[in-house]
This record gives C-alpha cells, sequence and structure tokens, in this order.
C-alpha cells in the first residue's frame, strides 16, 4: 500500500470489499436456502394447510437474508467502483487472509460434506484436526516449523481431540454418532 493513502481511506476500501464478499455470501446462502426450503415435501396428501408447510419460514427466512446479502453487496459495489477499481479488489483474492480463508472452508468441506457419514465419526475427526494444524503449522505459518515434529503433534493432538469430542457427544449428549 501506497504512503500516500491516509490508514482511514485504506481501512475503508477493505471494508468496502469485505461487504461486498460478505454480501455475495449471505445472497447466495439466501439462495440455496430458498431452495431447499421449496423442495422440501409440502405433505398435501395429509391435508396440511399451504399456510404451514414445512418449509415456508425458512424460505422467507432465506429470501430476506438473499434480499439483504443483494443490498449489502450492491452498496459495497458502488463504493468499490467510485474508488478503488477492480484490481485493488481483485487483490483481496490473492492476499495471505485469503488464502487462508480458502484452507479452512475447504477442510471444514471435505470434514462436513466428504468424511463425517463416510468413515467412523472418530476417524473423520482426527482426519480433519490432523489435516489443520499441519496446514497452518508448516504451510500457512510466517515461520513454518518442520513437517515431521509438526506431524507428529499434529497427529496426538488429533487423537485427543477426537476421543474427547466423540466421548462427549455420545456419552455427554447421548448422541449416535455415524
Amino acid at each position: 500500500m501506497d504512503e500516500q493513502t491516509p490508514e482511514p481511506e485504506r481501512q475503508s476500501d477493505w471494508m468496502n470489499r469485505a461487504d461486498f464478499l460478505t454480501g455475495v455470501a449471505f445472497a447466495l446462502l439466501g439462495f440455496t436456502i430458498i431452495y431447499l426450503s421449496w423442495i422440501m415435501p409440502r405433505l398435501e396428501i395429509r391435508g396440511i394447510h399451504p399456510s404451514t408447510v414445512p418449509g415456508l419460514v425458512p424460505g422467507l427466512l432465506g429470501a430476506l437474508l438473499a434480499i439483504s446479502g443483494i443490498l449489502l453487496g450492491a452498496k459495497a459495489l458502488v463504493r468499490i467502483r467510485g474508488k478503488a477499481g477492480w484490481r485493488a479488489f481483485m487483490a483481496v483474492f490473492a492476499s495471505e487472509q485469503a488464502i487462508r480463508f480458502a484452507v479452512v472452508s475447504g477442510l471444514c468441506l471435505a470434514y462436513a460434506l466428504i468424511l463425517v457419514g463416510r468413515v467412523p465419526f472418530w476417524l473423520a475427526t482426527t482426519l480433519f484436526v490432523f489435516a489443520l494444524i499441519v496446514a497452518f503449522e508448516v504451510w500457512l505459518n510466517d515461520a513454518p516449523k518442520p513437517l515431521l515434529r509438526s506431524a507428529v503433534f499434529a497427529a496426538v493432538q488429533a487423537a485427543i481431540v477426537a476421543g474427547l469430542v466423540t466421548a462427549v457427544f455420545q456419552y455427554g449428549f447421548l448422541v449416535r454418532l455415524p
């Protein structure tokens, strides 16, 4: 960042970019909720009144979330276009924070959508915690640690976390885990 730009100006640009990304994420989430509530069973066979179908309230909340996301994103887009331009906006995606966010998001999605339900819960949790620790200690750290040392530390910590989480859910909350 250049020396001539005052600090509040740069912070405002970053906030506008963050608002745009947040608006897009909320709009996508809202449209996803609308779609999922639309495909829910309507229960006409059981004589359920149309105003009490299971997907009505989630659909309305999804619509409000989508509208709010669109408004937030549009407001931020107007501010971005007026000041910094697209080149500065696209720089957000190449920042260290964006890469870290993408890694965490990818690992969380892999855990929730791929591992849980296909492998035992304790193994899914062990793999997730292990991958997260190794990724942030070895590859996404300003001062990377040795891979072998981090892998051993991550394996021990992942086993402890997975064991405790599994035990708490199974015996504390009485949840049957996949």
